[in-house]
C-alpha cells in the first residue's frame, strides 16, 4: 500500500497540476497598469511580495498591516519599483472600524476600486488546542469577520468597476489537520462565506469575481518559524505564490491551488479517502517536536 501511494500520488499530482495550469490564458502584466488595488497584510510575507509585483505592474496601491514602520518601507519600495501610486493605513483588523476606514480611503483617493486582496491573518500557534475560547473568538474577528466587513464595504465600488475579490486562504480551510484548530476554523469560515456570496452574485448577475486561494506550505518567515520543526517538507517560494495569486485574481478564477500538485492531490484524496488522507498527514509530522502549552 505504501509503495503504491508513493507512485500514485506524485503521478496524480502532476496530472492535476497540468490540468490547472495548461489551459491557454491571456495574462500580461501590463493589464494591471493603472488598476486600483487594496492589499491587506502587506508588510511582510506573501502580502509584501504581492505589493512588489503589483508595483512593477504600475498599479495604484493601498496597503494595510499592523506595523507602520514596515508598511512605510514596503510603500517606499513600491514607489521605487514603479507603482502608479502607493499609500498605506496601519492598524489591526480586529478593530471593527478599520475595514470601513480602509475602503473609505480608497474611495476618497481613487473614486473607485478594481481589486480587493484579502490576505491578513492574526497570530495563532501550531500546537494542541488548549481550550482558549477567547483566542478563537479574537482570531475569528481578524481572520474572518474583518474579511467580510472589507468585502461588504468595497462591494459597491467593485460592482461599478466589475472588479475582483481575492481571498487568500489555506489548505487548512479545506482539510482539518492537527494543531491548527482555531486557525483552521477561520479558514473554513472564509470558504463557506465567500463561496455562498459568489453564488448570490451570479444569481443577481453581478459581475464581481471571487477567487479563493488555497495555499499550502509557503516559505514566509512566520510560517517557517511556526511549523518547520514539525513539517519536514520544503516550503514553496512566496514570490511565485504572490504572482500566482495576482494572476488567478485577474483571470477571475474560482480557486487557486498553490503549490498546485500538492494541494490538488490532497483535495482529491480527501474526496474519496478522507481517513487515508488524515493518516498521511499525521504520519508526515514530527509529532515529538510539537510543544504543549
Amino acid at each position: 500500500m505504501g509503495l503504491l501511494l508513493k507512485i500514485f500520488i506524485p503521478l496524480l499530482g502532476a496530472a492535476l497540476a497540468f490540468y490547472f495550469y495548461s489551459a491557454p490564458e491571456n495574462f500580461n502584466e501590463e493589464m494591471l497598469r493603472g488598476k486600483r488595488v487594496i492589499v491587506t497584510g502587506a508588510s511582510s510575507g506573501i502580502g509584501e511580495q504581492m505589493a512588489y509585483h503589483l508595483a512593477r505592474m504600475e498599479a495604484h496601491l493601498l496597503l494595510t498591516a499592523r506595523t507602520e514602520a514596515k508598511l512605510q518601507k514596503v510603500m517606499e519600495r513600491c514607489l521605487e519599483l514603479g507603482a502608479a501610486s502607493a499609500r498605506y493605513i496601519s492598524g489591526s483588523m480586529d478593530s471593527p472600524s478599520l475595514p470601513e476606514q480602509v475602503v473609505r480611503e480608497a474611495e476618497n483617493t481613487w473614486g473607485g476600486l478594481d481589486m480587493l486582496i484579502l490576505n491578513h491573518i492574526g497570530q495563532s500557534g501550531f500546537t494542541y488546542f488548549t481550550g482558549d475560547v477567547g483566542h478563537v473568538r479574537k482570531l475569528m474577528e481578524t481572520n474572518f469577520v474583518s474579511y467580510v466587513a472589507l468585502a461588504t464595504a468595497a462591494l459597491p465600488m467593485l460592482k461599478e468597476s466589475e472588479g475582483s475579490i481575492v481571498v487568500v486562504s489555506s489548505v487548512a480551510g479545506k482539510i482539518a489537520g492537527p494543531f491548527t484548530a482555531p486557525y483552521s476554523a477561520t479558514k473554513f469560515a472564509l470558504d463557506g462565506f465567500f463561496s455562498s456570496l459568489r453564488q448570490e452574485l451570479i444569481i443577481d448577475k453581478v459581475n464581481v469575481s471571487i477567487t479563493l486561494c488555497i495555499l499550502g506550505y509557503i516559505n514566509t518567515e512566520s510560517a517557517v518559524r511556526a511549523v518547520s520543526h514539525v513539517i519536514p517538507e520544503t516550503p514553496a517560494p512566496k514570490e511565485e505564490c504572490a504572482l500566482e495569486i495576482i494572476r488567478a485574481g485577474f483571470l477571475r478564477h474560482r480557486e487557486l491551488h498553490y503549490p498546485a500538485r500538492t494541494v490538488s492531490t490532497m483535495l482529491l484524496i480527501r474526496s474519496f479517502a478522507p481517513e487515508l488522507l488524515d493518516s498521511i498527514v499525521r504520519s508526515s509530522y514530527r509529532l515529538e517536536n510539537v510543544q504543549r502549552t
